[in-house]
Order: structure tokens, then C-alpha cells, then sequence
């Protein structure tokens, strides 16, 4: 099966999107959508895509597309997902799936009364590195999970212009960076059954630091911090009954990992080459090719949740996205 794409956006993310579905077999890049002409005609040019729309409406009635790459503002991803989707095109939308649970639950909603895929690009869960620790997790090599601590967060001046510091475009931290240690406990733990948060708004009125405690079922605790105008560690550990498994700087793409048991570290490397969201776009081509409208690695659920517990994280912030 050859997997045709179309790209809704030319920012960074979408440009990096290209290459990498330039590494992957079985799905090229055929269409890109821009809301300018000049826009899409530089994003063809770079990557050899004949059809180049000058609206994201013009890529949606494309007729010879099977996957839309969501790689809009995440003020957009709603509304976007929603018009591709409606236009009988599958969807990866790239994280946060969309600003808050409620807009989560009507993408998923349609999709799945339509029949057609959809997953949040949580990139990290399909690097080399991730798919090692769900391994280890899974044969119990640090036994049962006690906590997760992770951070993710850099120092920014504030810049009102910039879409992290704008609230109208869904900046902040906790939907930009606090995702990354959010799914990770996600992944080990599964969802919270109580969160504790505390944060910082800015004179943008959107969250420059939060800082959260995960309650979870079974009594293991999850802590997390992001921010953007603090440089954070941004690493994890994750910490069972009889060792530790770290992911070192940057926890959301690591190279190797770390796992220490019985007062022993072994160093495990976890490479790859070119751009790392290719692992994401084989996995979309994996799922079409089976006939999968969810994939097992990020089902919609697992967004939906994730959603929830930002909702609830910046509810007691003091950030609301509407």
C-alpha cells in the first residue's frame, strides 16, 4: 500500500514532517495546504510536491489523498481535523490533539463514526528509545512502578508575539511542553484519579510554569514540571520497587536509557538516524495498511485522557482555553 499525504501547515514542525516522511517506505507527500500561495509554493519546492493549495479548505477536497498531517497552531487542530476528517481523510494531528478534552472527545467522535484513523503525533512513543522502555516495563525488569518524575521546560523571554506566549494561538506550557512528562506517566502509570497543580501565569495570561503531582490508582504518584521561561532538566525516572530506569536529557527523544538495579547501571543505546518523527509516519502507514482506525501505541482514549488531565492542570492554574 502506498500511503499519499497531504501537509496542512509550512511551519518548522511540518517542514521536519517532510523529511521525514522522505526516510520512510511506502508514503510520499503529494499535496500541501498553506494559507498563502507563496507559502505552499516554498514547502513544494523544498520537497518536490506538485499540488500546492493556497488554503487548507483547497487541500481537504484534494481527491487524491489518503492522510492529512494536522501540523496547524493548536488553536487550529480542532477545527482542521474536523474538515479533513468530514472530507472522508484520515488524520494525524500533531500534539496536543487540541485545546482542551472536550474538543478531543468531538475529533475522536467523528472519526470513529466515520470509519477513519486518527492519532495525536506523541512522536516520542515510537522512537527507539520508548519502545525499549515499554519492554522493560512490560518484563518487570524494575519491578512495579512506585513514580514517575519527569520536566521539560526552557528559559524564553517572554515574547508577546510568540505563539508559546499567546494565549489566543493555545501557548503556555503545560499543552507546548508539559505534555511530553504527561504522557510519559500516562504510558507507565495510566491515567491519574487525582492531580494537584500549582503554576505561574505571565502578563500574556497563559502558563509560564506549572508544576503537577499525579495521584494513581494503586497508590504510584507521578510528578511533573514544564515551563517556558525556566530551564528545567528535562529528564525523567521512572522508579519501581527494585530499580530505576532514567531518561536523560531531552526525556521526549533520548538516545539511550539508563537501568539501575541492585546497585548496578547498565547503559542501554537507543539510536537512529535521520529526523525522528519518521517512526511516527511508520506507524500511521502500519495502521492504514492493517485496516486500524486507532492506533494500540496512542489510542484515542489515551488522548482523551491526556486532554482531561491538562484541562485540569491549568483549571487550577488559572488558564482557561474555552
Amino acid at each position: 500500500m502506498s500511503v499519499r499525504w497531504g501537509v496542512a501547515g509550512t511551519g518548522g514542525i511540518c517542514q521536519q514532517f517532510g523529511e521525514a516522511v522522505a526516510l520512510t517506505d511506502g508514503g510520499s507527500v503529494v499535496a500541501v495546504g498553506s494559507r498563502s500561495q507563496e507559502g505552499a509554493d516554498a514547502y513544494g519546492d523544498r520537497f518536490g510536491v506538485a499540488r500546492r493549495h493556497a488554503s487548507y479548505q483547497e487541500l481537504a477536497a484534494d481527491p487524491d489523498i489518503d492522510v492529512v498531517y494536522v501540523g496547524t497552531p493548536h488553536s487550529r487542530h480542532e477545527a482542521d481535523a474536523l474538515m479533513f476528517l468530514e472530507a472522508g481523510k484520515h488524520v494525524l494531528c500533531e500534539k496536543p490533539m487540541s485545546l482542551s478534552e472536550a474538543q478531543t472527545r468531538r475529533m475522536a467522535d467523528v472519526a470513529r463514526s466515520r470509519g477513519l484513523f486518527l492519532m495525536e503525533a506523541i512522536w516520542s512513543r515510537f522512537l527507539p528509545s520508548y519502545r525499549v522502555l515499554a519492554d522493560l516495563l512490560a518484563e518487570g525488569r524494575i519491578g512495579a512502578v512506585r513514580q514517575v518524575e519527569a520536566s521539560f521546560g526552557f528559559a524564553m523571554p517572554v515574547m508577546p508575539e510568540h505563539r508559546l506566549f499567546d494565549r489566543a494561538l493555545g501557548g503556555g506550557a503545560t499543552l507546548d511542553l508539559g505534555i511530553y512528562p504527561l504522557q510519559l506517566c500516562s504510558m507507565v502509570l495510566g491515567p491519574p484519579d487525582a492531580v494537584r497543580a500549582v503554576g505561574h501565569v505571565g502578563s500574556t495570561e497563559v502558563d509560564e510554569q506549572v508544576a503537577a503531582v499525579l495521584h494513581h490508582p494503586g497508590g504510584a504518584v507521578g510528578v511533573v514540571q514544564a515551563a517556558i521561561t525556566s530551564n528545567l532538566r528535562c529528564d525523567a525516572r521512572i522508579v519501581g520497587d527494585v530499580g530505576v530506569i532514567e531518561l536523560p536529557a531531552f526525556m521526549h527523544c533520548p538516545d539511550h536509557l539508563l537501568v539501575t538495579v541492585a546497585g548496578a547501571t547498565e547503559r542501554i543505546d537507543t539510536p537512529w538516524e535521520g529526523e525522528g518523527l519518521r517512526f511516527e509516519v511508520e506507524e500511521v502507514h502500519r495502521c492504514l495498511t492493517a485496516g486500524l482506525t486507532e492506533s494500540p501505541t496512542v489510542p484515542l482514549d489515551e488522548s482523551i485522557r491526556l486532554a482531561a488531565t491538562m484541562d485540569e492542570i491549568l483549571r487550577q492554574v488559572g488558564v482557561s482555553h474555552g
